[in-house]
């Protein structure tokens, strides 16, 4: 049974890759260092790293920014990388003949590559929509705050006589 996904519809895009031919743990290496960064960032790390998970991440990245930029009308200097998981796919099993009529089993691990970009500008227009409305400043000061209390553990009081 699959998980439903939790996602705002109208501020997340997301893509997909599945039974990508690599190690979840090869590809969490790479998927770790891009997380929460913006989309910019994100593709001078994965064009400047040196392993071989970098190549699916990348085309991942690129297919989530054209999902945004199409389907959404995201502008893709605003998009973050909000969300970025690997899962263990399915492994491929052969056998490799060998001497003697004997096999040796090769394992192909395979994963599965989630990216979710997030459009921050919305947010940003929320957050200052919010504070148009946010009570002013002079309602909130109260005329008891500035008052001092008296705190008998730090004061030198009972406690401090040896």
């Amino acid at each position: 049974m699959r998980k439903k996904r939790k996602t705002n519809p109208y501020t997340e895009v997301y893509a997909l890759g599945q039974h990508i031919c690599m190690s979840a743990h090869k590809a969490r290496r790479v998927i770790d260092q891009i997380r929460g960064r913006s989309y910019e960032e994100t593709l001078m790390i994965l064009e400047l790293m040196p392993y071989r998970a970098c190549y699916p991440i990348l085309k991942l990245v690129y297919s989530a920014a054209a999902n945004a930029s199409h389907n959404m009308g995201f502008n893709e200097a605003s998009l973050v990388i909000s969300k970025a998981e690997v899962n263990e796919g399915t492994t491929v099993k052969k056998l490799k003949p060998r001497a003697r009529g004997r096999s040796y089993p090769i394992k192909r691990p395979t994963c599965h590559i989630t990216i979710v970009l997030k459009d921050i500008s919305l947010y940003e227009e929320y957050k200052n929509y919010l504070i148009c409305f946010r009570k002013p400043e002079w309602i909130d000061k109260n005329k008891y705050t500035n008052r001092t209390r008296h705190d008998m553990y730090n004061s030198g009081g009972l406690w401090d006589k040896k």
